[in-house]
């Protein structure tokens, strides 16, 4: 019986399956092989039994099943695996696992299940990247209102305020590309680090053994992989889940039915709101990210914790990891990809941008005032307050900026009609966004 929403509810396919009991079992199994491999290259097994070991490396041979019958009696994983895998192998079964401790094999086999992840991570990452920078490019020039402490601010483009977005998800990329090294490692160095059940190949038996398998060697390891290694990946995920949450939670505040600037697409056709309240348009994929990125980061202080442990190692991280490794990995992999679906068909009302605008009666038109009357000769300070009551005024009475401003002889007297209107157009507020935008989408479509 499913208990686990990632069983029934949460998480792509392709992810999942490499965290998956088989996903982990094949990989173990591979890595059981190298070792093999890696002897015969140094002589210590022939040519028959590396075939032989060889053609047995496979879930097929191998069953999950038959190693979890042994399990039950051995009460260890590894040396279940290694005798299914003795079972079937005949006369080569004599170097199956040699000179190999038990997490010689499990690291190295969870450094594939990482660097596997990671191929994903990649994926829906540049994808994401390049959704987001079409969305801002699309709209690098529609104007709409820039808003600090959920007060309106002054104009901004929507397309700018992407590209914010889009230039950290770049910079996610850029940091996965840094840390793929440092994370996608294995080690067989035996039961404290020293290699002496290796003989004096060990060094070289390590680095055929990972170079074999596409992973990074490292200098000194204990029994274990340094955990910090592990810490730094989950600790991308959850730098890129907060991204996702940040983004989508500015999405759902833009789809407030009070600013309704911004929305998660809806199916009018045939989706439900509400089970009572026939007319919402509840942003739910963009909820459902959300909730699932605050998992996601959750992991963080387990993953610190299952550094800890005793001398060359203990056994307390194996059960904490099963669930901080795999559930961070196919989460932050779906939250990416339920992010990339809101923003692929995000609803722009432009419209209501502009009406939003104009419900602020010229209020955030006051910085650009201003900036004029400080450049028509006006001291700074001495401008800042005449905008400053030029706004109360407004807001007292209800009235528009503009007619308060064209009341003021200290304004009139420096700009006529026609240049004051300009002032109040928001479109000759955004300054430099439209270049911004465009370096912005140029740079992240260069690195994906």
């Amino acid at each position: 019986m499913p208990v686990s929403p990632l069983d029934y509810r949460y998480g792509r396919e392709p992810i999942k399956l490499i965290w998956s009991q088989e996903g982990r079992h094949a990989r173990q199994l591979e890595v059981e092989r190298a070792l093999i491999w890696a002897h015969n290259q140094l002589g210590r097994v022939s040519d028959e039994h590396y075939s032989a070991v060889a053609a047995i490396s496979n879930p097929v041979s191998v069953t999950a099943e038959r190693v979890d019958e042994i399990e039950r009696e051995t009460r260890h994983d590894i040396m279940a695996l290694t005798k299914a895998m003795a079972e079937v192998a005949g006369e080569a079964g004599w170097c199956i696992h040699l000179g190999a401790t038990s997490n010689d094999i499990v690291d190295t086999a969870v450094g594939l299940q990482i660097k596997d992840s990671l191929a994903i991570h990649r994926e829906i990452l540049a994808t994401l990247i390049s959704t987001l920078a079409d969305l801002a490019e699309r709209e690098r020039a529609t104007v709409m209102l820039g808003r600090t402490h959920g007060q309106a601010a002054v104009p901004i483009t929507f397309g700018l305020k992407i590209a914010v977005f889009l230039d950290e998800f770049r910079r996610h990329y850029v940091r996965l590309d840094e840390i793929t090294e440092r994370v996608c490692v294995g080690k067989f160095l035996g039961a404290v680090g020293t290699g002496a059940a290796q003989g004096d190949n060990a060094r070289e038996l390590q680095r055929l053994i990972l170079t074999h398998l596409g992973l990074s060697v490292p200098l000194v390891t204990t029994q274990v992989v340094g955990r910090d290694r592990y810490i730094e990946w989950v600790s991308w995920m959850a730098n890129v889940a907060t991204s996702v949450e940040k983004l989508l939670q500015e999405i759902r505040n833009l789809q407030r039915s009070e600013i309704a600037e911004v929305g998660e697409w809806f199916d009018a056709e045939k989706q439900v709101g509400s089970s009572t309240m026939a007319h919402k348009r509840n942003p739910i994929t963009a909820e459902n990210a959300c909730g699932l990125a605050r998992i996601v980061r959750s992991f963080i202080i387990p993953s610190y914790e299952n550094a800890l442990l005793w001398h060359e190692r203990d056994l307390a991280n194996s059960s904490a990891e099963r669930f901080t490794l795999s559930h961070s990995a196919i989460l932050v992999d779906d939250v990416m990809e339920k992010c990339n679906r809101v923003m692929s068909k995000c609803v722009v009302d432009t419209q209501n941008m502009r009406a939003n605008i104009e419900r602020q009666n010229g209020l955030v038109m006051a910085e650009k005032v201003m900036i004029e009357l400080v450049d028509a000769g006006i001291p700074r300070d001495e401008a800042h307050e005449l905008l400053r009551s030029a706004s109360m005024t407004s807001i007292s009475e209800g009235s528009h900026l503009r007619d308060v401003c064209g009341n003021m002889d200290a304004i009139t007297q420096r700009f006529d009609s026609a240049q004051l209107d300009a002032m109040f157009d928001p479109s000759n507020h955004i300054g430099v966004s439209i270049e911004l935008v465009d370096e912005a989408v140029a740079v992240a479509r260069s690195q994906i």
